[in-house]
């Protein structure tokens, strides 16, 4: 194993004890992005893990299929657009992970010679054939890659047969990235799309912005990927937390997010108050989210882009007044209206905040609550989302799915009356 291998295998699966990665957790990320048979827009995931990597792909995707593609039924696409569609995404993401346009884009490949045999299904039989030798060839039209590894290519094989091409431009990357589709759906096609990230970002820009650098970004022992990998991907920046901005814990400062993201991110953690989403994830550019469990990474998205139009005036006074509340209470100490009317451009005179503070806080507590304040200063706007529209989930495990079958499913139509 090469020395920049090692510091990739440091930085992605720590230095667990023991002798090293369990072959059960690494087996489980030797996967590609395939596409479902009954879902031509939805990418399958096999076992527990590489949801990390593949359900922000799945966003992304689903972001590019959805609004940046012209066409009646956005769940029907031939192969073509499948590869097309993918390639651009994976793209995306690497552009974005990259710390400036004149920066080198590092893709992470096989080594000449040495692609490692993969099962793949045929509409014929199930008897297993080789991968085609050249990365960029045409598999013959009756095959499908499985994208799960040959039994024998262990943690320390994978390593040892690894090529790391350099990109110079964007326009290359993205005709390297799409003349490697096979490689991408592929054994193993996860982890050398998120080594590729993890060298275009650069291993030190990565270390800088992880808030405990000695957690990898998978756990070794269970196998998940960490909130630092899912920002990577989301972000581009592998900051540990989901707030906005940065915060100073005891003279510690601790990054979050600094501005919208393209697709969000939801967990259910937050409805457990172990941490808070901020609004620049929870309110994206489009209507998609990543959704968190304790286990499990899915996406929940609409068509609908009301939910993420421009933000109103009361919602950037809500995620003003958040930011002086970072415990989230519901409520700030009286002494800081007048530092939160500045934020928000309001009057400010002292006279005025003295009124507006007894006018908010008639009991005298010292406080002043969050939902008063709103409608002291934003009463009654009009948010303009419909009264109903559809919403979608994906999950990508087949054993999540009815009859196993992945699916993106037509969860509720909400409705506001």
């Amino acid at each position: 194993m090469s020395d920049l291998n090692k510091e990739v295998v440091d930085l992605v699966w720590g230095r667990p004890s023991g002798g090293g990665v369990s072959a059960s957790i690494f087996r489980r990320w030797t996967q590609g992005f395939v596409f479902s048979e009954n879902e031509h827009t939805a990418l399958e995931q096999f076992e527990g893990g590489p949801c990390a990597v593949i359900a922000p792909v799945q966003a992304f995707l689903l972001k590019n299929i959805l609004f940046n593609r012209e066409c009646p039924n956005w769940r029907q696409i031939s192969e073509e657009e499948q590869k097309t569609v993918l390639c651009s995404t994976l793209s995306e993401i690497l552009e974005s992970a990259c710390s400036s346009p004149s920066t080198r884009f590092y893709l992470v490949t096989w080594a000449k010679g040495q692609i490692p045999q993969a099962s793949v299904h045929t509409k014929t039989q199930s008897q297993t054939q080789g991968v085609p030798e050249a990365e960029s060839s045409q598999p013959p039209q009756e095959q499908q890659p499985t994208a799960l590894a040959a039994e024998d290519l262990g943690f320390e094989q994978f390593h040892s047969v690894l090529h790391k091409r350099t990109v110079m431009s964007v326009s290359e990357l993205r005709e390297e990235v799409l003349s490697l589709y096979h490689t991408w759906g592929g054994c193993c096609g996860v982890l050398l799309f998120l080594y590729s990230v993890i060298l275009t970002k650069g291993i030190e820009n990565i270390r800088n912005e992880i808030q405990d650098t000695m957690e990898p970004l998978i756990d070794p022992v269970h196998g998940h990927g960490s909130q630092s990998l899912v920002n990577l991907l989301v972000t581009g920046h592998a900051v540990s937390n989901v707030w906005d901005g940065d915060r100073d814990c005891s003279g510690m400062k601790l990054h979050g997010i600094h501005k919208q993201a393209s697709v969000g991110f939801l967990t259910l953690m937050e409805s457990l108050r172990y941490c808070k989403v901020g609004a620049f994830l929870k309110s994206p550019k489009f209507p998609i989210w990543i959704l968190g469990s304790e286990t499990h990474l899915s996406v929940f998205f609409t068509k609908e882009m009301s939910l993420v139009g421009p933000e109103s005036p009361s919602e950037q006074a809500r995620r003003v007044f958040q930011s002086y509340d970072p415990e989230d209470n519901g409520f700030i100490p009286e002494s800081l209206l007048e530092d939160v009317m500045k934020a928000l451009d309001l009057v400010s005179e002292p006279e005025y905040v003295s009124i507006v503070k007894s006018k908010l806080d008639p009991e005298n507590l010292g406080i002043i609550l969050l939902g008063p304040f709103l409608l002291e200063f934003f009463p009654n706007q009009d948010s303009g989302i419909p009264d109903s529209f559809p919403v979608y989930h994906y999950n990508g495990l087949k054993q999540s799915n009815h009859n196993e079958r992945v699916r993106h499913s037509l969860i509720f139509r909400i409705c506001f009356k």
